[in-house]
């Protein structure tokens, strides 16, 4: 390992440990909001739409699928959120130092990537409790959690390069989330789209986002949460929603890279 690696390793290191420690800084419980939040967000949801309207009722542990669903979109949205806003918010550093910008993108996805972790244990022992049937294929999960890594990392790399230059991406983006919340089986099952209409349930399930929490609903909770390679016959497209996340991670880079030479100038 050259020196130059070791500076950007130590410094990768350090910039994820400042964000960890200035997140909660302040608050009376601390890192406790990280498994908190969540877990008040599900509460209200649970009482919302599976006491009251009832969905999910036709899968076995659908409120321990929920919760899982909202961990994993949780992540997908504060890495693209804090991402978005990175460069903006380390622009000093950019103008002292010298470094490979994407690490402040990069070191920002590895915080939310330990919060994700830290959420999935507490998933993992609401699924004991409740006594989810855990698929013998359970270790392919790992995959998919690389797969959402990949996916997510590369939308943020795009968002950091727009919000440098246009700032009315922030707004915007807050939008398009809402439409992707209600856009993917998170708070309802699938089966609920599917009776309604099969081609938009198929359609719905082609997002990267949408098929990673149903692999993952279908390995970690019930096989009967219906998969994307399941609804769709066509190979060519069952493909698209796993390859399109790493499709995604190099274009964003690659366009995150063209125009970091700027950044300190424009900021």
């Amino acid at each position: 390992m050259s020196v130059f690696e070791r500076k950007n390793r130590i410094l990768l290191k350090e910039l994820v440990k400042t964000d960890f420690k200035l997140r909660y800084q302040g608050s009376a419980i601390g890192y406790l909001w990280s498994v908190l939040k969540p877990l008040m967000l599900f509460g209200v949801m649970y009482v919302v739409f599976i006491y009251f309207l009832r969905f999910g009722a036709d899968v076995p542990h659908f409120a321990v699928a929920m919760l899982l669903g909202m961990v994993l979109w949780q992540f997908f949205t504060e890495t693209t959120n804090l991402g978005m806003m990175s460069i903006v918010g380390r622009g000093d550093l950019l103008r002292k130092l010298s470094f490979p910008t994407h690490i402040i993108v990069v070191a920002v996805s590895i915080n939310a990537l330990i919060n994700l972790l830290i959420n999935l244990v507490i998933v993992f022992i609401f699924g004991l409790i409740n006594g989810v049937d855990i698929s013998k294929y359970a270790f392919l999960a790992p995959l998919l959690l690389i797969e959402l890594y990949a996916f997510t990392l590369g939308v943020a790399f795009v968002l950091a390069t727009v919000y440098v230059r246009y700032r009315d991406i922030g707004p915007v983006w807050e939008v398009l989330l809402q439409v992707g919340m209600y856009m993917t089986p998170l708070i309802y099952p699938i089966t609920l789209v599917i009776n309604v209409n099969q081609t938009i349930a198929k359609i719905l399930m082609l997002s990267p986002i949408a098929q990673i929490i149903q692999d993952m609903r279908h390995l970690l909770t019930s096989p009967v949460n219906l998969t994307t390679w399941e609804m769709i016959n066509q190979k060519w497209l069952v493909a698209i929603p796993y390859i399109l996340p790493f499709i995604v991670l190099i274009l964003g880079f690659l366009l995150f890279n063209k125009n970091s030479k700027k950044f300190a100038e424009t900021i």
